[in-house]
């Protein structure tokens, strides 16, 4: 009986997650057939408001010139932009070479300066501490390794400037500028595709909810302050106060023309751990917030609750039971060859044939979805829709995707250990760098 049970609730919560997946990829293909035909103008704004470009940096010094100088070069009224660079911590060159570009005769009398930082808080901290310095009506964040595309932040004020009382803040889309450089960036490349092009699409157009990501993103400075800051400390700074920014009422607008390319990790390592770091972060905003789901909080919060919740917690064990179900019942076969007495542990009655068809089913409906979800939004994507995405997303999905599942896990335990001995979880591995 508790093996059915067990069946039956992996059986059905996959088909719930298969669900939301399809309502999503809906929304998206209906924003873009929307969208996609418009043509895009970078004709002169109503004004220009003054905004505060702040830079954190650790230890950066093979990409930060790069970001510097993008930013310096953008598409944006000169006068109307502040620099803060934040050497945050840094035992290397990173605060040498970002005065070095500041000192380039192109940049030499442009509103920026360099700050070296010996504070706490990570990056929550350094974006607080430029908070009092900023003298700009927005403050614009971009990551030392995300260059922006030329008009990222002229799209980003033209968004907000739509609705100035509800759009707080505006954030665009990061892609991957070094996707080519192995098998683990072509599949970072692909996710990343994929949830800025679907996931992130669809909830702002069905729901105009908006996330903010850690880079490339504006929020107003006088709204920051009202709600003090950044939570000093946080592991994933931008899901944190998007959720504040719900609460509030207000929005997060998307300006889906605002590109930066971002340096994704090259290594395997690398990757596991910035990715244990935003699994752990998000955990710990769900818990911090899940009790909106019962409060009187404003429905997009509540939506967003819903939708982390299952994400993280609900599907993931759905994943982790239904691959327990798989393996217990294969181990079982194997030792019936030998032993014709032993029964499979997680079947209906006698219904082996059954079991094996609907979970046969399960897969092959996740494979289907994983791979139009990619092609789909590759599609979206100017010159990423070739055969060879749809080759390497059906290998992704048997390898790169399956890491998920371990990172969440991982995530989890660390949670609770951090819980349950009282220890500091918020501790950042630093993403090693490459120059390119």
């Amino acid at each position: 009986m508790i093996s059915e049970t067990l069946l039956i609730i992996s059986l059905v919560s996959i088909w719930l997650s298969l669900l939301m997946s399809m309502v999503t990829l809906s929304g998206a293909i209906h924003f873009w057939l929307k969208y996609s035909a418009k043509l895009v103008t970078t004709e002169p704004l109503p004004y220009y408001p003054k905004v505060t470009v702040v830079v954190p940096a650790h230890n950066e010094e093979l990409v930060i010139a790069k970001t510097t100088r993008a930013i310096l070069d953008l598409n944006y009224p000169a006068d109307k932009v502040e620099l803060i660079l934040v050497a945050d911590n840094c035992d290397d060159h990173t605060a040498k070479i970002m005065r070095e570009v500041l000192n380039n005769r192109s940049y030499r009398y442009r509103n920026a300066r360099v700050v070296e930082r010996h504070g706490s808080g990570g990056k929550a901290g350094v974006l607080n501490d430029a908070l009092k310095m900023a003298s700009g009506e927005y403050i614009g964040v971009y990551d030392a390794d995300a260059m922006p595309e030329k008009n990222a932040l002229y799209f980003l004020v033209k968004e907000v400037l739509k609705n100035p009382e509800r759009h707080v803040a505006a954030f665009g889309r990061n892609k991957t500028r070094n996707a080519k450089q192995n098998f683990l960036t072509r599949c970072i490349n692909q996710e990343i595709v994929v949830t800025q092009r679907i996931q992130h699409c669809a909830i702002w157009h069905m729901f105009k909810i908006g996330r903010i990501p850690g880079t490339n993103f504006i929020i107003q400075k006088d709204f920051v302050e009202s709600i003090g800051g950044w939570r000093n400390g946080a592991l994933t700074e931008d899901t944190d106060i998007s959720f504040t920014i719900m609460q509030s009422g207000k929005l997060i607008a998307l300006a889906y023309n605002s590109e930066a390319f971002q340096q994704e990790p090259e290594t395997l390592h690398d990757y596991y751990f910035q990715r244990l770091r935003w699994s752990k972060g998000n955990y710990q905003v769900i818990l911090h917030n899940f009790w909106h789901l019962f409060d009187r909080s404003n429905w997009r919060v509540k939506l967003e609750c819903f939708y982390y919740s299952c994400t993280f917690l609900w599907f993931n064990l759905a994943i982790i039971l239904s691959d327990v179900i798989f393996l217990a019942n294969v181990v079982a076969l194997g030792v019936r060859l030998f032993n014709p007495t032993v029964y499979l542990p997680f079947t209906f009655e006698q219904g082996n044939i059954l079991i094996a068809q609907l979970l046969l089913l399960n897969w092959a409906l996740m494979i289907i979805l994983y791979v139009l979800q990619i092609s789909i939004a590759m599609a979206t994507q100017f010159g990423q829709a070739t055969t060879n995405q749809v080759w390497m997303a059906l290998v992704a999905y048997f390898t790169y995707s399956q890491l998920f599942t371990i990172i969440a896990v991982h995530a989890v335990c660390s949670v609770m250990a951090d819980g349950l001995f009282h220890r500091n979880g918020n501790v950042w591995v630093k993403t090693r760098r490459f120059s390119d």
